[in-house]
């Protein structure tokens, strides 16, 4: 990049050969519209497909584009916190690689942002199958009953984060799932807006009701102790 970016997109990857370069390009025409500078982080979670490929073949062919990878599959929020570290915007959005969020939504998110610190998507109708729609609504219903949030879908990954707050939180193994929370603990505004959700054309779902419900629980309870116990002071100075 020959300026400084004000956007940030953090994208995790985990075997998407097929999705990259058609999500890159919706991207590119939505960041042409904003009239903002702008980069495109791509963290490849170790994928085993040609995933590495086609986003060597993005970065050659669109500029702004910038690639990191782990060397074996470490997870969502792991590649989050890479991509955090490695943004140099001021905005920092975060969505999926699997072309599920809708980059048309981007313009809203960052229309929040100044007035709030963090802006979530809330996918209000959900192109999934019904299971994982039921599933989602449970775990957020117990979410919030436990932690004292109002959050309606902690799992979306369109957001918008000021980069201050993306790259000041502490982030743990599965905690992706508790952004809100985490940035309401910095003392950061949060705000949920809609955003459309579509159906998955290529590829397979990478996270299942069996792979992640007990760890989620147990995330949870970590979050829960973190806000109960979380520092909130303000200093005077007196002399």
């Amino acid at each position: 990049m020959t300026t400084q970016p004000y956007i940030s997109i953090v994208i995790p990857v985990y075997n998407e050969a097929d999705n990259i370069i058609l999500l890159v390009e919706e991207l590119v025409k939505v960041l042409a519209k904003l009239k903002r500078t702008w980069e495109i982080i791509f963290i490849d979670d170790g994928s085993t497909d040609l995933s590495l490929q086609v986003l060597e073949e993005a970065s050659n062919k669109w500029e702004g584009i910038r690639v990191f990878g782990f060397e074996k599959n470490t997870g969502q929020t792991a590649a989050f916190a890479a991509g955090f570290r490695k943004a140099l915007g001021e905005v920092i959005i975060t969505m999926d690689g699997d072309m599920q969020n809708d980059p048309k939504d981007i313009p809203s998110l960052i229309e929040k942002i100044g007035k709030y610190d963090l802006v979530c998507g809330w996918r209000q109708k959900r192109n999934d199958t019904f299971v994982r729609r039921i599933s989602s609504r449970i775990a957020n219903f117990v979410r919030n009953a436990l932690s004292g949030e109002n959050i309606r879908d902690v799992g979306c990954s369109l957001k918008a984060f000021r980069s201050e707050y993306a790259q000041n939180i502490k982030l743990y193994n599965g905690m992706h799932r508790f952004f809100p929370t985490l940035v309401k603990m910095e003392g950061g505004r949060v705000i949920e807006i809609p955003v459309n959700h579509r159906s998955r054309k290529h590829g397979k779902a990478k996270y299942t009701i069996g792979n992640r419900a007990f760890r989620s629980f147990l995330d949870l309870l970590a979050v829960c102790w973190m806000k109960k116990r979380n520092i909130i002071y303000s200093i005077k100075e007196y002399i």
